[in-house]
């Protein structure tokens, strides 16, 4: 792979520096007002797994929101403002992310996505009756992995306007449903809507091209309907257009969210953590993108696409799509171990921290940890895919990981880094918590597959061995009584709690574990969850990174405290599922407009399979169950499991004191135990 010139990394270095300051100051595209009522609920789950906001009866207006919808060559970002007169009005987002620009001195050489605002001002004119035609009140939205906007009837019409992305070409769909609710015939025109871009740009040149395929004039009997779409598209110098179809880019898009729907099916009494679970499935795997090493994972959210990162994509999603069986996903995290690996330094120094522009541009000025985060991710997603020719291929990425991080110990026996995944927006002195933790987690899975993978069995004994030893160097180093709590100090001179605290727990450290768990759900808590920090006294902004909160509902399960974190899981949920910002976990506040990332409704879905089930790969086809159930459910089922190359059920109920836990593969009972509540058992699909 070739790397960029050194002039153009030293460049996009600087260039990244100005855009953290930019967005460590800005206060988010959420209003103020937004913020203030985050506990207020808009919208409603239904039975298939959708949710609604009826506005018949909304009163807390003027609202907007956004939510971002991708297929592997096209993002849309659909935002959406609702005014006291229930009018509706949409700006597109669009970006074709492949399609980099040139750009001027003072702009990111790296995200100069081809992108673009589109408002309503675009939409062909509709005549009824010799007048214009005007949609009504806005009377409900609907959110399905499309989001659609029904209107009331209007001069005897109704309007559904829908929004989805071709899951394979450059190209976004606005569909209208135009649907007679009358009693007579009615005829509609239609105008033309025709808008054509062209710029040239790094592939050469583009040409954007946004119009409609509606008929002119339509007439619809009583109760009839008719559909037409209006198309975002992009080819590239002589490339022909993609035949294009409402139908046929819509069938596409059913067709992802049927597979992901099938796959990987959360069962619990609580229909907001059921809803929120499959919506997260989407967003975790709707945000895959071609690129020149094939398919790529990215956060996206307005930011970041076609690029990897060491915590988004081998960290955090990674790891969950052999759960969810998605191919595409299983494709996409497979190629960025390949890229870190094809990336490794020749001369001992610290391993990129992400690949941008095509992932071919390599970034990460210090470092972060990354090395123990690509160990943790890699391990467990090796383990979890079960695939011993993947495990041959990647494994020299995690021995030069843990090789790195041994080398990086001190005297003290942790870990040091210059920075964390938040990169100094808040301090992480020379050696911090989650480096050593994730450190600890990747030598505990590095064993389990040295094991499967049937390495020599010293160096298992090797990894376990330095495990235990970090383990006692992590409570010795980062103990600390803090707040009056028997919990972590983030770093040596750290005097705030933290709330990466939670990570030890996360990798089943739990000697700390009633006050990590005070300071979390206490002292940290917010109506947004977990706060980065607790400053006390101050007038600084409650900031909050979603990611800090799912780490900690995952850990507390594991950890045995169940319902306290049930509690405050379904409080989280119900806040990101049905409140002002819907219907995904979001990035951070204040910063980027609390962004929807994909990576963190994979983390979402992690607590379930991970923490409340307590399901750790230890091969290629076991694993044991830790399973935590709180008190006020009886159940929980997990259906089509896709772990381990294969697929089987979990199906968890309760019966008295006890769990009764069965495991079903190919139809077969497998194993079928009655245990507590933080037992630990083992299992082998054969």
């Amino acid at each position: 792979m070739t790397l960029t010139p050194l002039k153009y990394l030293l460049r996009a270095k600087a260039y990244l520096t100005v855009l953290v300051v930019l967005a460590a100051c800005r206060i988010t595209q959420i209003q103020a007002q937004d913020f203030q009522h985050q506990q207020e609920l808009f919208w409603h789950t239904n039975k298939d797994n959708s949710i609604t906001w009826d506005l018949t009866s909304e009163k807390r207006l003027p609202h907007d929101d956004n939510i971002e919808l991708s297929g592997t060559q096209i993002s849309g970002i659909i935002r959406y403002e609702v005014n006291k007169a229930k009018q509706l009005k949409i700006t597109r987002d669009i970006m074709f992310p492949q399609l980099r620009k040139y750009t001027k001195s003072n702009e990111s050489v790296y995200r100069a996505y081809l992108r673009n605002d589109y408002t309503d001002d675009l939409l062909p004119v509709i005549t009824l009756a010799d007048k214009k035609y005007e949609v009504g009140e806005l009377d409900s939205v609907r959110i399905n992995g499309k989001i659609q906007f029904y209107f009331k009837e209007r001069d005897g019409i109704t309007v559904v306007r829908s929004f989805f992305p071709s899951m394979t070409d450059r190209c976004l769909v606005e569909k209208w449903t135009l649907i007679n609710t009358s009693k007579t015939p009615c005829t509609v025109v239609i105008g033309a809507t025709e808008l054509r871009q062209e710029e040239v740009g790094w592939h050469g040149t583009y040409h954007r091209r946004i119009f409609t395929d509606a008929k002119r004039n339509v007439t619809l009997p009583p109760r009839e309907h008719y559909e037409f779409g209006i198309y975002f598209l992009a080819t590239v110098n002589d490339e022909v257009e993609p035949a294009v179809s409402v139908a046929a880019i819509e069938r596409s898009r059913d067709t992802f969210l049927d597979s992901i729907a099938t796959n990987l099916q959360l069962h619990s009494p609580n229909q907001v953590n059921n809803t929120l679970f499959y919506f997260s499935k989407i967003r975790a795997a709707e945000s895959i993108f071609r690129s020149k090493y094939g398919l790529v994972h990215s956060p996206g959210g307005g930011n970041y696409y076609v690029g990897i990162w060491a915590n988004d994509q081998a960290e955090y999603s990674g790891p969950f799509f052999p759960y969810l069986g998605y191919q595409t996903g299983l494709q996409a995290a497979m190629n960025a171990y390949r890229i870190f690996q094809r990336n490794l330094p020749k001369d001992g120094g610290k391993i990129w921290a992400s690949f941008e522009m095509d992932v071919t541009f390599p970034f990460g000025e210090r470092d972060r940890g990354d090395a123990a985060m690509i160990a943790f991710g890699a391990t467990h997603f090796l383990l979890a895919a079960g695939d011993q020719e993947k495990s041959e291929e990647i494994w020299p990425l995690i021995i030069w990981c843990l090789e790195y991080c041994r080398k990086r110990t001190m005297p003290a026996g942790v870990v040091a880094s210059e920075s964390d995944e938040l990169e100094g927006r808040f301090p992480a002195g020379s050696a911090n918590l989650a480096t050593s933790s994730l450190y600890y987690g990747a030598l505990i899975q590095a064993a389990r597959l040295a094991k499967a993978m049937h390495k020599p069995a010293a160096l298992s004994t090797t990894y376990q061995q330095r495990a235990q030893l970090l383990a006692t160097a992590i409570d010795r180093y980062f103990g600390a009584e803090m707040e009056g709590l028997h919990t972590y100090k983030y770093y040596k001179e750290n005097t705030t709690l933290r709330s990466w605290i939670c990570l030890p727990l996360v990798v089943n450290l739990t000697q700390r574990k009633d006050g990590t768990l005070d300071a979390l759900f206490d002292k940290l808590w917010s109506a947004n969850g977990v706060l980065t920090e607790l400053k006390p006294g101050t007038n600084s902004p409650n900031v909050f990174w979603d990611r800090g909160s799912l780490y900690a509902f995952r850990g507390a399960f594991k950890a045995g405290a169940a319902d306290r974190a049930l509690e405050r899981l379904t409080s989280y949920s119900t806040t990101r599922l049905t409140g002002f910002r819907v219907p995904y976990a979001v990035e951070a506040w204040p910063e980027n407009g609390m962004a929807h990332l994909s990576a963190e409704s994979a983390l979402y879905c992690r607590i379930f399979t991970e923490g409340i089930v307590g399901l750790e790969p230890t091969g290629f086809n076991s694993f044991t169950l830790h399973p935590n159930l709180p008190s006020k459910w009886n159940y929980l089922i997990i259906n089509n499991i896709k772990a381990f190359n294969t697929a089987f059920d979990i199906n968890i109920r309760r019966n008295k004191d006890k769990l009764q836990v069965k495991v079903v593969h190919k139809g077969k009972v497998v194993l079928q135990r009655t245990l507590k509540n933080n037992d630990t058992i083992a299992v082998w699909l054969k």
